[in-house]
């Protein structure tokens, strides 16, 4: 039996647990939520779920979805190009991918972020949609979050908020699945609560449908992170570096307190920050860098 959004109904938990024990053998339940109970059950279910993240398509599931043959030719290459400048425009919601007119895109898109931000995130947080669409929009448009200056941002445009509701929101919409905030590597977790987080959206399409523009930098960096966050096992963080000198590093896989890898995105490498060097993206395969040596996976 294959239920949807279960999380939405009312004592979901007692209802799984009674028939699973009363069906035992007999029946396999398959259920899915757009919200991390599911991952982080509460006592009833612990033991007795086992949990899968769904993400929007990868990049090379998007080739797939519009049967783009990786070739090594000219042609091949450009083909590839084509679609990866549409997957990191659009994002890689199926539903998106398959629609051909780019006016569709981007309905579907605002229609996703406001009945996921905008209702979704807005009623686990008990928060007016008007603001939790408010608030969405503004991660969308700031590289690092913090709670005091998002709610800077809202006193300046008028809003009555707290800081409380700001962190709710924040929480929410992570848990939502809507975010993620990725905070500054450091061996001592206290130390982190200093800096800001480095926000991501779920999906690259996000930025272009409610911004309407093409940061490629920022783009870059955001399919990067997914990329990394759709392969993260429970014993790996995924943090951003920065010293007081300014220099950063996008992305830090940590396994404990120790580094397993460092990425730094770029989407031009013939120079600009940290020299060029670091990692970009190019015919559907990731290139970095892990203990000195040059690695590559597919994404």
């Amino acid at each position: 039996m294959l239920l949807d959004e279960v999380t939405s109904v009312r004592d979901w938990e007692g209802w799984l647990v009674r028939n699973h024990e009363l069906l035992k053998g007999r029946l396999r339940l398959i259920v899915s939520s757009s919200r991390k109970s599911l991952v982080l059950p509460s006592r009833p279910l612990r033991g007795g779920i086992l949990s899968f993240e769904l993400f929007p398509l990868s990049f090379s599931e998007f080739l797939s979805f519009k049967a783009v043959v990786v070739e090594k030719t000219v042609a091949g290459k450009g083909g590839v190009e084509r679609a990866f400048a549409e997957y990191l425009k659009f994002g890689g919601f199926p539903e998106v991918v398959l629609a051909v007119d780019e006016t569709d895109k981007v309905s579907i898109l605002n229609s996703y972020f406001k009945d996921v931000v905008g209702l979704d995130v807005a009623e686990a947080s008990g928060t007016e949609p008007v603001l939790a669409g408010s608030f969405g929009k503004y991660v969308l448009q700031t590289t690092y979050f913090s709670a005091s200056k998002c709610l800077d941002f809202f006193k300046s445009v008028g809003h009555r908020i707290g800081k409380e509701k700001i962190l709710q929101l924040e929480k929410y919409s992570e848990y939502g699945y809507s975010f993620f905030f990725s905070t500054i590597f450091f061996r001592v977790a206290k130390d982190r609560a200093q800096y800001p987080c480095k926000a991501y959206a779920c999906d690259t399409g996000f930025y272009y449908a409610l911004t309407g523009r093409v940061d490629l930098s920022r783009l870059y960096e955001c399919a990067a992170f997914l990329g990394l966050r759709r392969r993260m096992s429970g014993r790996k963080g995924l943090y951003y570096w920065k010293n007081k000198a300014g220099l950063e590093v996008d992305l830090v896989v940590s396994e404990g307190i120790g580094v397993e890898a460092v990425y730094q995105v770029a989407c031009d490498l013939s120079g600009g920050k940290n020299g060029g060097q670091g990692k970009t993206r190019f015919g559907g395969v990731w290139v970095g860098t892990q203990a000195g040596k040059n690695v590559y996976f597919d994404g």
